[in-house]
């Protein structure tokens, strides 16, 4: 199951306590489909849960029958297809929600949500219709796919009305459909939670902490990666010059300090110049000052 599903799983899971929320949630499962016409159009899902909840809530709130098939597909889950039959139960499934299937541009009806506690309850029928959200492990996502244009604004002041959530959804189009997207980890979180969906906000926040974690991880090998780079190509440079010296003046010649560390830089070509001064018990700068000494010398034999 991808993480999607299961959000949806875990979210009709929570049956809504008041007969107004009912209402609401089975408003916001409804009015985002295809399904929500005087037509006769097929509603298609995925997911089980989500259809035998839309089928359930047409019957309580519209007294409609939804006539529901399964198909199966090579991935073994079930394809649903929901379609309410005949004109009559259509026309009152629109009117049990204050709409008349004759509207120019379908709007947001607002009498449908008549407590504050109504407009969770929506949002989460929404979510469950035309929603998803992506995989955390990949990107951080969650949109809901609306035909009508004026409904997806509707939609989008009624989720930045969500008091406590301050969240910025953004408008775009996609195949002809208005695309209502929320970016960034804690607000998709926050709604997921708010939604009823708290073990895949956990999920999403979990994996969030893997990704820091890792990207911490990855910053650090870089950055020591880096150093030893730059530290193997300061010790090669440093070889091939005190092999010079060694085949133009000997390094038995050279002044003691210098001879010393040339053997040890010979003997040790991965240590660093700490590590060469604490050989040699004096500093780093003590040990550069020397090496840089000896490129020198090299460079006028």
């Amino acid at each position: 199951m991808s993480f999607a599903s299961d959000t949806k799983k875990e979210i009709c899971r929570e049956i809504p306590e008041n007969a107004c929320c009912q209402k609401a949630q089975a408003y916001g499962l409804w009015l985002f489909t295809r399904g929500f016409s005087l037509q006769e159009n097929a509603v298609v899902t995925e997911n089980g849960s989500v259809a035998r909840l839309m089928a359930e809530s047409a019957a309580e709130e519209a007294g409609g029958m939804v006539e529901m098939s399964v198909s199966m597909h090579r991935k073994e889950s079930g394809v649903y297809t929901l379609t309410i039959p005949g004109d009559d139960q259509r026309q009152r499934l629109l009117e049990a929600f204050g709409h008349t299937g004759h509207e120019v541009n379908l709007r947001l009806n607002r009498a449908n949500l008549e407590n504050d506690c109504c407009m969770r309850a929506f949002i989460r029928g929404a979510f469950l219709s035309c929603g998803t959200v992506t995989d955390p492990r990949k990107d951080y996502h969650l949109e809901f796919v609306v035909n009508h244009r004026r409904l997806a604004q509707d939609f989008i002041t009624l989720l930045e009305e969500v008091e406590g959530l301050h969240l910025q959804p953004s408008l775009t189009r996609r195949k002809g459909s208005c695309v209502v997207y929320i970016k960034g980890s804690e607000h998709i979180a926050d709604l997921l939670t708010y939604m009823g969906a708290s073990g895949a906000s956990m999920t999403l926040m979990q994996a969030k902490m893997v990704k820091e974690v890792r990207n911490y991880v990855n910053r650090t090998t870089n950055f020591e990666t880096a150093n030893i780079d730059k530290t193997a190509s300061a010790s090669a440079r440093q070889v091939v010059a005190i092999h010079r010296l060694q085949e133009t003046v000997g390094l038995d010649n050279l002044p003691d300090d210098l001879r010393e560390m040339a053997y040890l830089r010979l003997e040790n070509p991965e240590m660093s110049l700490r590590e060469l001064g604490e050989a040699l018990s004096i500093s780093r700068s003590g040990a550069n000052h020397r090496i840089q000494r000896l490129l020198e010398m090299a460079k006028t034999e």
